[in-house]
């Protein structure tokens, strides 16, 4: 790892020189060298800081998540562009901060320095939160917070979580306008890396201006995105695990675009483990899709590990927390 000095730090401390890297750029190179990246769900900066800590290669700031952290709502379409640039802001800038805090180590206690690398972060950005003019206006909020990439889906709005039932979508050529603009917008700002990914929920929708349903319209809408040369990475929702759809989606856009990269979601409403023969990270590689993603990963280890709390606090007072505490401290293997 190269390091490098900041004004930020002392003498002598340093920061991996990355952070001086366009957060869009670092993505694009990962995505060119490694099989797949990886990003886990946050909803918070404090999350965010985890994973980078934990050395994960991006970071994925899920809307279905801010909607429940920062609202406490489901995925509706109920917050603004600005509450989640916001959001997004604050966890960009909150992963430098802790990039130097690491840097720094603890010199009076001895503890050296840790060099962590500052994960890219790719944000929800639902239905564009209106027209193209609102398009317009959010890419420039997320350029300006540090956003290495933004997806954008075709659902008519108010738009709905993927997995809710009743979506309906807007026309195809609606939909390549706003990826257009999106496109566009970044380029005026200067940020031609920024990384676009076109969503579709095609595979479930029960209302679109087209007479084919399921796999097939979302096979048709995935040739019309691509076609726009917008999409760097093309993302279908699927309804269930089964991994039958997604191969299909898969090697369908590839007949025609054999380079096409795809975003994939992991999604934390299938219960995996209960999948016989689930498809595995290594193999959504192979089928091409560069991004991975768990929407609720850690809204579900968070509700999780505070409700395992809650419960022993309720049942068993201060020996409930000093429980917590052994474990939090408890010697970690070598």
């Amino acid at each position: 790892m190269e390091l490098t000095s900041t004004p930020l730090l002392p003498d002598g401390f340093k920061v991996p020189a990355s952070r001086n890297e366009e957060p869009s750029r670092r993505l694009r190179r990962l995505l060119a060298t490694k099989p797949y990246v990886f990003g886990p769900g946050v909803y918070d900066p404090f999350g965010a800081e985890l994973v980078m800590y934990h050395g994960f290669d991006a970071v994925y700031f899920s809307g279905y998540s801010f909607a429940i952290g920062h609202l406490g709502t489901t995925d509706m379409d109920i917050y603004s562009s600005v509450e989640i640039a916001d959001g997004a802001r604050r966890t960009v800038s909150a992963l430098r901060k802790f990039q130097l805090t690491m840097a720094m180590g603890d010199p009076e206690k001895g503890v050296a320095p840790i060099h962590l690398e500052i994960p890219p972060v790719v944000v929800d950005m639902d239905a564009g939160y209106g027209n193209l003019f609102n398009v317009q206006r959010t890419i420039d909020l997320y350029v300006r917070a540090g956003v290495a990439a933004a997806h954008l889906e075709d659902q008519v709005m108010p738009k709905r979580c993927g997995h809710i039932a009743g979506k309906a979508l807007i026309s195809a050529d609606e939909f390549v306008g706003k990826l257009k603009m999106m496109r566009n917008a970044a380029d005026d700002l200067g940020h031609k890396d920024l990384v676009i990914i076109a969503r579709t929920d095609g595979v479930s929708a029960t209302e679109a201006p087209e007479t084919k349903r399921g796999i097939q319209l979302a096979i048709d809408r995935g040739l019309r995105y691509m076609d726009s040369g917008v999409p760097d990475l093309l993302w279908c929702e699927f309804p269930t695990a089964e991994r039958g759809p997604t191969e299909q989606f898969c090697s369908e856009i590839r007949k025609r675009f054999p380079r096409a990269r795809f975003a994939f979601n992991y999604s934390s409403s299938f219960k995996w483990h209960n999948e016989k023969n689930p498809i595995t990270w290594d193999e959504l590689g192979d089928l091409g899709v560069g991004f991975i993603f768990i929407t609720l990963a850690l809204q579900h280890a968070a509700g999780h590990g505070m409700s395992v709390l809650l419960d022993e606090l309720k049942n068993s007072q201060e020996a409930g927390y000093m429980a917590l505490q052994r474990k939090e401290w408890a010697p970690r293997p070598a």
